[in-house]
């Protein structure tokens, strides 16, 4: 993702949450948030530990609140409705990358020949870049929760995102695309490709859901702690992607799992 994609972005989302405080007088809140991912890809075997804690990475973020409970320009409370005492919508840019290899039983020390080292030798990595926004609820009340230090306010979410992502592949043996140094597989054509791997810049749609709770240090500072699921439209995210009509065992396009730790200031 360029600065200049970013910068758009930010643009038009300041521009529009001004013109909704604007006309309806929200509070604004803002975070920074933190913390390891876990990428699921087509590197390594699906529902293996080894592959689930061997490709992390970190991800980071800022993050943007709109509270419908409260009003900054007359520093009261909104009307008191179900939504506006349970709902949250929250803006975010967020970045994170992972390197990726391949684990478990086919790249086992067991396993020799010319296909389990071409295995052992490939290396990817991705980095993405996301903005977008998500509707949290909070089963309990927020008025009540912004009113007590040490209370806590734990929420789920919905929401979508975009994503700009850099993906790597290549081998410790040699440049992939010959029979010496890549496995059969990614030799063949996939989604339009000239082969199954690819290093390359893109852009793709995600769904974005996560569960979990604020801690209120201070009447205008929360700490959250947040575990997220996020799904990418495309298989290609991480760089890789065999022919799915020969090759069944990776059925599912990328996603990813974080957990994230935040500080969340309000602003008044």
């Amino acid at each position: 993702m360029t600065l200049k994609s970013i910068l758009f972005f930010c643009f038009v989302f300041l521009g529009m949450t001004n013109v909704v405080n604007a006309q309806f007088g929200f509070s604004h809140e803002i975070g920074v948030i933190a913390g390891p991912v876990a990428f699921q890809s087509d590197y390594g075997v699906r529902y293996n530990l080894s592959t689930n804690a061997g490709n992390t990475g970190y991800g980071i973020g800022i993050i943007h609140y709109l509270n419908f409970s409260y009003e900054a320009d007359c520093n009261c409370y909104t009307p008191d409705t179900y939504f506006n005492d349970h709902f949250k919508l929250r803006s975010e840019l967020s970045y994170n990358k992972t390197e990726l290899k391949n684990f478990g039983e086919w790249v086992s020390p067991n396993r020799t020949g010319l296909g389990a080292d071409q295995l052992r030798a490939m290396r990817g990595s991705t980095a993405v870049t996301n903005i977008g926004m998500q509707l949290e609820y909070f089963p309990w009340s927020i008025r009540e929760f912004t009113a007590r230090t040490e209370s806590w306010g734990p929420f789920i979410s919905l929401g979508g995102q975009f994503s700009f992502y850099n993906a790597k592949a290549s081998s410790t043996m040699g440049p992939l695309g010959t029979p010496l140094t890549t496995f059969p597989k990614y030799l063949l054509p996939s989604d339009g490709r000239p082969y199954g791997f690819s290093t390359e810049t893109g852009s793709v749609w995600s769904i974005v859901s996560s569960i979990g709770t604020r801690y209120k240090l201070a009447p205008l500072s929360d700490l959250m702690v947040d575990l997220r699921f996020q799904y990418y439209f495309s298989d290609w995210v991480d760089g890789i992607n065999q022919d799915k009509a020969l090759f069944k065992e990776n059925k599912a396009n990328d996603w990813l799992v974080w957990f994230n730790v935040g500080y969340i200031y309000y602003l008044q």
